[in-house]
């Protein structure tokens, strides 16, 4: 099992993650950070990561975490029809979507495929 303390920290890591992709989608072109992989890949990246980081925090709830997460996936490619310059694409939902419930996922298969430390000799 997960200590306490990684729990703890996947959930802070999740989050702040999550708050980090709000405000990245949601600001002008211009302001968003431009590195040298491609969109797509760039986008399966940091939502895997997000997925797997709330997948860790809240392991008890991975059913919820999925659908919740992908939610807020689709209100961020919703909302960005309201910045200029930026625009939704059905693409970069279902890429983010996907990465989400993978990262979630494997969260999931690996805590319950942890070995318990406190049986262990």
């Amino acid at each position: 099992m997960l200590t306490s303390a990684i729990r703890q920290s996947c959930k802070t890591a999740a989050w702040l993650l999550l708050f980090a992709i709000a405000i990245l989608s949601l600001v002008p072109p211009s302001y968003r950070p431009v590195t040298m992989i491609s969109h797509g890949f760039e986008h399966l990246i940091v939502f895997l990561l997000m997925g797997l980081a709330f997948g860790l925090g809240y392991a008890n709830r991975s059913i919820l975490v999925t659908l919740l997460l992908i939610g807020f996936v689709g209100l961020v490619e919703i909302a960005q029809l309201c910045v200029p310059g930026r625009h939704a694409r059905m693409a970069d939902f279902l890429i983010d979507a996907l990465a989400v419930c993978v990262g979630v996922a494997s969260a999931h298969f690996a805590s319950r495929h942890e070995p318990d430390v406190m049986t262990e000799k």
